[in-house]
């Protein structure tokens, strides 16, 4: 970001010289995309007064010195400064990769959507766990799909058969007859070489995970201590260990890496040790084959034993880390892969691949395991729902398990998805190779009639924004009674708050969806599992509908898998060049990047765990320092942000701040989705320890809505959007409708935040102007 000076003001900013009664600060912090200084203070000319070039604050040129000026109290408006922070989700062209990581993202937020429940300590760390195991199982099916591609479909299947390996000179050494028995042509090392490739991919993640950490998460949150009688509040977010969770972190990042590296010694010892079991095998392997697989058995029940202990520690800081038998956990499955590489690289002679590598039905017991987790996740969900009914959270508290299960179809259609497409470039012919397993065709071949689902769905939403739409047109009317209404502008404003509403239907669209992918995805299995032949094959024999519907479904779905897999290579690679995709991929993060990875360590980082403690050591420092008035303004994203930081400041600075949001999607998103840490009880805490909060919000804005606190003034009435229906003296020009952006055009926000000031004194909290709510 640009720039035109970068300085600290003598004493700094939260020096002695900073003290001023009187002086007030507003604290801007954007929403999701991200934008520069300059646009967010109106000034061309501004300067970084903290921070990096990853995040910062800053202040208009004419600024920096507010506070040692002496009419600092006397002005009539705040000192503004800028916390940006866009760079965290939407920086350099690498950012493009963590599309390749989208379902350990999601699989992420299903865990921060459990319901809110009140002593059921062991229920919710039950939920926790469940999280982490299917998280766990994701790990493995990319790795295993990496094994497929790498292992079975180049190493087993094309370089072992001619007609395959002619194609492709550059297995040519890896093949019997092209090389005439080279030595790397011998099954067990054609395996051993391409497992290089999974294991390096398992590296590459442990890697991105580590560096990240480094880069985002590393951030200690301010310490302090306790204050008498301090409650901790109902939300976790309040919590001094929330925002730093390295040591969980570490112990998952040691157990996937390990879970990763064993599964690519299971796909090369199972086929080995299968050959060495056969009559006439060599007893000394086969007894070797034991050992390894009695061993790879021992660590992976490690690793599960790992995932399976206590999940974060957020009532304090977690600086220690594991014993040396979490960390090593990763040296001693890549001890046991070398192992296993060198088992099945001994020369075994009359050896020759045929079929498929032993070991596809793991794709089956994944799906199968993936399939029990989301439903134990479902009942252990809808306990804890019922501990404390919440009539906004979605779903009735299903929403973690409709998102686990959309993670778990994620991972299935990306590693389907590669293998389908390596296996038709690989098999030119359509009959030299045998392909992917059968349960991978079963599942692109469940794909179509999901498509119809969607489609139905689309349709009733396009039907219901229609019928909104024309609901709204006599809203708008009444909103603009001295208006000569004009037919098509009308039509454009109510067809604005229709689809804006829609973004409350998303929970039904999530359910619909999650719900047929499970029964489909069952079906699949049922299928690959009965007939152990592809969709078409097994319809042979039957009517000529039923049959010509399996090979439609077949072709199409693969088909569409390959189109899918291409989109989504050629959206990472236009993101890697063009600044203004990455931006909206980093919207995407923004959104889904907010948590901390708390159920699985190579989800795209947590940018908050960097935001909150900058906002918090801000806030808590010039508060400190100047005794003047804060308020801290959130758009969308931002305003998030604001109450995760507010709520990590201690309970005397806390009230002393103002908090204005708009565009928030506090309540209609976080309070919904995440009901145990933005429910009902956390937005009306942070409402009573905060010494006073506004929330502006349009009926345009598709994604900000009112907080819905009962008996109190937190929310405005909806604002005029467009500011005005017609031409008018101060806007001779058509006003546009803003939605979701902009808010500071309009009046209202500047009336809101100069009020929020006037609340606020220096030293001494203002008083509340809303009624307290009675006694129980």
């Amino acid at each position: 970001m640009e720039r035109t000076q970068e300085q600290v003001p003598a004493g700094g900013p939260d020096g002695p010289a900073a003290r001023a009664d009187g002086t007030a600060l507003e604290l801007l912090v954007h929403g999701v995309g991200g934008t520069t200084p300059q646009e967010m203070l109106n000034d061309p000319r501004t300067v970084r007064i903290t921070g990096d070039d990853t995040a910062a604050v800053f202040r208009r040129a004419d600024d920096v010195d507010a506070e040692q000026r002496p009419d600092a109290g006397r002005r009539a408006e705040p000192v503004p400064e800028a916390y940006v922070w866009c760079n965290l989700t939407s920086g350099n062209g690498t950012r493009a990769l963590w599309l390749l990581l989208l379902p350990f993202m999601v699989v992420n937020l299903a865990h921060w959507m459990r319901p809110s429940a009140h002593g059921r300590r062991r229920t919710v760390r039950l939920y926790g766990l469940l999280v982490r195991l299917a998280g766990l199982t994701l790990t493995v099916l990319l790795v295993a799909a990496a094994c497929e591609v790498a292992l079975d479909l180049t190493a087993w299947q094309c370089a072992g058969r001619p007609a395959c390996a002619d194609r492709h000179s550059w297995l040519g050494f890896l093949s019997p007859t092209v090389s005439n028995g080279g030595w790397w042509s011998a099954p067990g090392r054609r395996l051993g070489l391409a497992a290089l490739v999974p294991a390096a991919l398992t590296g590459l993640l442990w890697y991105l995970s580590r560096r990240t950490w480094s880069d985002y998460e590393s951030q200690q949150p301010i310490a302090r201590e306790p204050e008498p009688d301090e409650d901790p509040g109902p939300t976790a977010l309040g919590r001094p260990g929330f925002w730093y969770g390295r040591r969980l972190v570490a112990r998952l990042r040691a157990a996937h890496t390990a879970a990763g590296l064993l599964t690519v010694a299971a796909a090369v010892g199972t086929a080995a040790a299968r050959e060495d079991r056969a009559p006439g095998g060599p007893a000394l392997l086969d007894a070797l084959g034991l050992v390894l697989e009695a061993a790879l058995t021992a660590c992976a029940v490690a690793v599960v034993w790992v995932v399976c202990r206590r999940g974060r520690t957020e009532n304090r800081l977690d600086r220690e880390l594991d014993g040396r038998f979490v960390r090593r956990l990763p040296l001693a499955a890549l001890a046991l892969l070398a192992l296993t590489l060198l088992y099945a690289g001994w020369d075994r002679p009359g050896w020759e691949s045929a079929g498929r590598l032993p070991g596809d039905t793991a794709f089956g017991a994944i799906t199968l395991v993936q399939g029990l987790l989301v439903v134990l996740l479902a009942v252990v969900a809808h306990t804890l729902h019922r501990t404390g009914p919440d009539r906004r959270a979605v779903l009735r508290g299903l929403g973690g398990p409709a998102v686990a299960m959309l993670a778990c179809a994620l991972g299935g259609v990306m590693s389907g998805g590669v293998s389908q497409r390596v296996s038709d470039w690989l098999d030119g012919t359509g009959a030299s190779i045998d392909g992917p397993p059968v349960l991978l065709t079963w599942q692109a071949s469940v794909i179509p009639p999901l498509l119809l689902v969607l489609l139905g769905l689309f349709g009733w939403l396009a039907h219901r924004a229609w019928t909104l739409a024309r609901a709204e047109r006599d809203a708008v009317a009444r909103d603009y009674p001295d208006e000569n209404l004009d037919r098509a502008r009308t039509r454009r404003i109510a067809s604005t708050r229709a689809m804006a509403s829609l973004t409350d239907r998303g929970p039904r669209i999530v359910a619909v969806t999650s719900g047929v992918t499970l029964l489909l995805g069952a079906a699949a299995l049922l299928g690959a599992l009965a007939t152990d032949e592809t969709p078409g094959e097994a319809a042979e024999g039957t009517t000529p509908l039923v049959h010509g519907a399996a090979e439609t479904a077949q072709a199409l779905g693969s088909w569409l898998i390959g189109l899918g897999f291409i989109l989504f290579v050629t959206w990472g690679r236009r993101a890697y060049k063009d600044a203004a995709a990455r931006r909206t991929i980093g919207i995407l993060w923004d959104v889904g990047t907010f948590w901390p990875r708390a159920a699985h360590p190579f989800a795209p980082p947590c940018y908050a765990e960097r935001a909150v403690p900058d906002l918090t050591w801000r806030m808590a420092t010039w508060t400190r320092a100047t005794g003047g008035r804060l308020v801290i303004s959130g758009h969308s994203q931002g305003s998030v942000l604001a109450a995760a930081a507010a709520w990590q400041l201690a309970p005397s600075a806390r009230r002393r701040v103002a908090l204005l949001t708009y565009g928030s999607p506090l309540e209609r998103l976080y309070g919904r989705w995440f009901p145990a840490h933005f429910g009902p009880a956390a937005l009306s805490s942070l409402h009573r320890d905060v010494d006073c909060w506004r929330n502006l919000y349009r009926l345009t804005d598709p994604i900000g809505g009112p907080v819905r606190l009962p008996g109190d003034q937190v929310d405005h009435p909806p604002l005029k959007d467009p500011l005005a229906y017609g031409r008018t003296d101060l806007l001779p020009l058509p006003a546009p409708i803003l939605g979701h952006s902009d808010y500071q055009a309009d009046p209202v926000f500047a009336e809101e935040r100069r009020m929020l000031l006037a609340r606020l004194r220096p030293g001494v909290p203002a008083p509340r102007d809303t009624p307290e709510p009675p006694a129980a």
